[in-house]
């Protein structure tokens, strides 16, 4: 007797997370463990010759130096952060909103900005500016003021969340220092901390801002052997696999400082919160901040005064800029829908803690934790085969490698918003009859519609700032953006370089306000 499967309604919510879980699992997981179990049986000479002792103290040397970003981001972010989020600072909503803005750029168009500024023939360069610019302490100043927002956007979600009363019962015995720094820096110590880890997880992933001021790091040397002349993927693997490790211990480190993150609760926003009083240092702090600001800017006025500069014409523009722009909106927009689809199944079951959603939310942040030279590796190796060229040889690969890298972006931000949704609508349709599919559709979703629009805006940003994975493995032809203006920059015109990267920025600027502005509208819906 025929008929269609039915699913019991109590097995529906599982059902659901499971599939997307599994599909999530199979783009993010299998790529990262594919140099263990596919790549080692066929090393050959690779796999007996080992890692030399020179590429160990290279690895070394790459994790010092983003210890170092790290800790450049920190005393730039801590109080940054602490200012914006409850210091009365002058027009701290718009400094936070505009401080953002670098984070969501390549960081290597900022580099080229700097160069263009302090570079030998740069406006304010001479030789100690190219000098300092061009190595390890241009590459650990430029980093960490790219990467310091964060830490302050880390700090003002935490702060964000922090119950009301216990901040304002130490407003009223205690001077604003006194709070700042004794009762609500301790408050965000786990928030610091995560904002580390991510900044250490993004400067170590790094390529394009490294290979452009000649500074050696472990990246570049999986990248030489995966897209270079020294093509090798067998030696490619086999370097890796020493990355593999690492990821395990950020991501458990993870856990321990995010414990927790999905249900705290959020109490008073910052616009509804009354900040504190700064007094006479009210207007030096707000000076250094919009200075800061500024400054993290400065990059782009410096790729204004190039394009500018050359008089480079609209025509020429278009010549160079051929189809990477389209290449870039379409890859990010369908990766983003994907993220976002994922993100909202998965988010859903962490958030009302459905069996198995925990295990494929940490797929996610494995697989963003690692550095993209591990997740390449196993992304070239699974997909470069005869029967699945359609996918290598196409765009498929490049959005396979940002839903796998960026996956954890639509998991988190929709688990977040569901657990501060009332489960009682849920059940108040349970118990009038709706199944569990027409409650999710009719009730979750329009709840979280302009969470999954401000999840997508965030995805497709990041998708499309997106250098270090997709130079590894794009497809001829398919190039994003990002990588024409790298691989055009050593021999290209610089105006026109220089008008390239614009069009990025201003891209990003318009994505950005888009997202501002849901922002906005999302804490005035809910508070």
């Amino acid at each position: 007797m025929g008929g269609t499967l039915k699913i019991p309604q109590q097995w529906r919510p599982w059902t659901m997370v499971a599939a997307a879980g599994c599909l999530f699992a199979g783009i993010a997981l299998a790529p990262l463990l594919w140099p263990f179990f596919g790549l080692l049986d066929t090393a050959g000479p690779a796999a007996a010759s080992g890692i030399e002792a020179s590429q160990w103290a290279l690895l070394l040397r790459s994790l010092g130096l983003s210890l170092a970003v790290v800790i450049g981001a920190l005393l730039l972010g801590i109080p940054a952060g602490l200012l914006l989020a409850r210091g009365d600072i002058i027009g701290r909503q718009a400094l936070w909103a505009i401080q953002v803005l670098p984070l969501f750029l390549p960081p290597f168009l900022l580099a080229l900005g700097w160069f263009y500024l302090f570079g030998r023939r740069g406006v304010l360069g001479n030789d100690l500016s190219a000098n300092l610019l061009f190595g390890p302490v241009g590459h650990i100043a430029v980093l960490s003021l790219i990467f310091s927002p964060v830490v302050v956007v880390s700090i003002s979600l935490s702060l964000w969340r922090l119950p009301s009363s216990l901040e304002m019962a130490a407003r009223t015995v205690a001077s604003t220092r006194r709070v700042l720094l004794g009762i609500l820096l301790p408050a965000v110590g786990p928030a610091i901390g995560l904002g580390a880890l991510v900044v250490f997880v993004l400067a170590f992933s790094e390529l394009g801002v490294p290979m452009f001021f000649g500074v050696d790091v472990y990246p570049a040397v999986v990248f030489s052997m995966l897209g270079g002349v020294d093509y090798d993927p067998a030696r490619a693997s086999m370097l890796a696999l020493p990355l593999f490790p690492l990821i395990v211990f950020l991501a458990l480190l993870e856990r321990r400082l995010g414990k927790g993150w999905v249900f705290a609760s959020q109490t008073t926003p910052l616009a509804e919160c009354a900040p504190l009083h700064l007094g006479a240092w009210r207007t030096g702090l707000s000076l250094l901040l919009w200075l800061w600001v500024l400054a993290s800017l400065l990059p782009i006025a410096g790729l204004l005064s190039k394009a500018l500069a050359g008089g480079a014409s609209g025509q020429g523009v278009q010549a160079w800029l051929g189809d990477s722009l389209a290449n870039s909106m379409t890859g990010a927009a369908v990766a983003a829908t994907i993220i976002v689809v994922i993100g909202t199944l998965v988010g859903y079951g962490v958030a009302r803690r459905i069996p198995g959603a925990r295990l494929f939310e940490g797929v996610g942040l494995l697989a963003f934790v690692a550095p993209t030279a591990l997740l390449a590796v196993g992304l070239i190796a699974l997909w470069n085969r005869p029967l699945t060229q359609w996918v290598y040889a196409g765009p498929g690969i490049i959005i396979l490698g940002y839903v796998a890298r960026y996956g954890i972006i639509g998991v988190r931000s929709l688990a977040m918003a569901v657990s501060q949704s009332p489960v009682s609508l849920e059940q108040a349709a349970a118990s009038s009859g709706a199944g569990f599919f027409r409650s999710f559709f009719c009730i979750v979703l329009p709840l979280q519609a302009r969470v999954m629009a401000a999840s997508w805006l965030l995805a497709f940003v990041f998708c499309l700032r997106d250098l270090e994975s997709a130079v590894l493995y794009y497809p001829p032809g398919r190039e994003p953006l990002t990588v024409r203006i790298f691989t055009l920059e050593a021999n290209g015109p610089e105006p026109l370089i220089a008008s390239l990267a614009l069009i990025q920025v201003m891209l990003t600027a318009c994505i950005w306000v888009a997202l501002f502005w849901l922002f906005q509208q999302s804490h005035r819906r809910r508070y």
